[in-house]
């Protein structure tokens, strides 16, 4: 599906899961994730080995956490 110039946002949360990102980086829903998290995973490249460690938990860089990471910037800066 192609989207309308301009409109990307819709499109882009058409078949997104609610707390998607917040359940990849083990952050609990009522909490804000972190900018600092965010930029760190953005930071990162993706592949076998690639990793962070929060809170705890080794969460692996994929490419899907890069672009909900990167969504989520994109949202927050507007």
């Amino acid at each position: 599906m192609t989207c309308a110039p301009g409109k990307w946002i819709p499109c882009a949360l058409k078949n997104h899961e609610k707390g998607s990102l917040h359940r990849m980086l083990h952050v609990p829903k009522k909490e804000r994730i972190p900018d600092s998290l965010l930029k760190l995973v953005m930071s990162k490249k993706t592949g076998i080995g690639e990793a962070i460690m929060y809170r705890g938990h080794i969460i692996p860089i994929t490419k899907l956490l890069k672009q909900r990471a990167n969504l989520a910037l994109t949202l927050r800066g507007m």
